[in-house]
């Protein structure tokens, strides 16, 4: 799944020449949700959503628009003015943003090992980023990317406490947020910017994107999840930052120097740190959360 993922921004990169950020999101995530929503249509999937109470339908739609909207549509946003491997690099700061926000909203406190990882994961970005400054699109990116990480990391507390209630299956949950959000997008795209006339190569990478690394590869992922620790699925989850940079040079041509290779090493460190659990065997909702958070493109 990671892999189908990683690929997912070399598609995305290409597909950016042609169409534009946000009504490329929403296209995808339209789609996807269209794949899903068979899933939530059965009968006794319909009878919990009638019986749903209108708090947790609030949070549903919450999580629609801040995961799906706002999270996706400025991580599309950054790809089209940064590199790959940049935007990869920055948005790996939700992980280390979710174990702070679980102090207010999960009540779970980082341990001093956790504070010590997320600080190196700063000093990993310093070293990658270098003394100069973004400037012009650069800058652009970096905001979107920064707006991404934000979001990304409240929708993932927000998502943790909407999965725990057991109110709904993580699927139903799934692909309910996902049809408001890709709906929203899907607007704003077409109204802000227009749908341009696609190629068959164009609706093709779409597809892909949607069917299988979208609706195929978040399916198989939640079922994973049945068997692995938060540990198993941190660790994998973070060779993502590594596989988008090679992906990136070999398709992209996006070349690293030493300097950038060497932070993103200690950030992923860092961010691996951060996640590690405090107690063999056990799996709390901040660690589930940090987890989901890297699910982002």
């Amino acid at each position: 799944m990671t892999v189908l993922w990683s690929t997912s921004w070399v598609l995305i990169k290409i597909g950016l020449q042609d169409i534009p950020s946000l009504t490329f999101a929403g296209l995808r995530y339209t789609l996807a949700f269209l794949c899903l929503l068979p899933f939530a249509l059965r009968p006794h999937h319909r009878a919990s959503l009638r019986a749903l109470p209108r708090a947790m339908w609030l949070r549903i739609v919450a999580l629609g628009v801040i995961y799906y909207a706002v999270t996706q549509g400025s991580q599309f946003v950054a790809l089209q003015y940064l590199p790959a491997a940049t935007t990869s690099l920055t948005l790996s700061f939700t992980a280390v943003l979710v174990a702070f926000l679980g102090v207010v909203f999960l009540g779970e406190h980082p341990t001093a090992l956790q504070w010590a990882g997320g600080a190196l994961y700063l000093v990993g970005v310093l070293v990658y980023v270098g003394p100069a400054p973004p400037a012009g699109g650069r800058a652009i990116g970096f905001i979107a990317a920064g707006v991404g990480v934000v979001a990304n990391a409240v929708s993932a507390i927000l998502g943790r406490y909407v999965n725990r209630s057991d109110a709904l299956p993580p699927t139903v949950v799934t692909v309910v947020s996902m049809g408001i959000g890709a709906a929203l997008l899907l607007v704003a795209g077409l109204t802000l910017q227009g749908l341009p006339r696609l190629s068959a190569g164009n609706w093709a990478a779409i597809a892909w994107l949607a069917v299988v690394n979208t609706a195929l590869a978040f399916t198989l992922w939640n079922h994973s999840l049945r068997t692995l620790s938060a540990m198993e699925s941190t660790v994998i989850n973070n060779t993502m930052l590594f596989q988008i940079a090679v992906l990136a040079w070999a398709f992209l041509g996006e070349s690293l120097t030493w300097h950038q290779i060497a932070g993103m090493v200690v950030a992923g460190a860092g961010t691996f740190i951060v996640q590690r659990r405090a107690r063999p065997g056990t799996a709390t909702d901040l660690e589930r959360a940090a987890s989901d958070a890297r699910e982002s493109v």
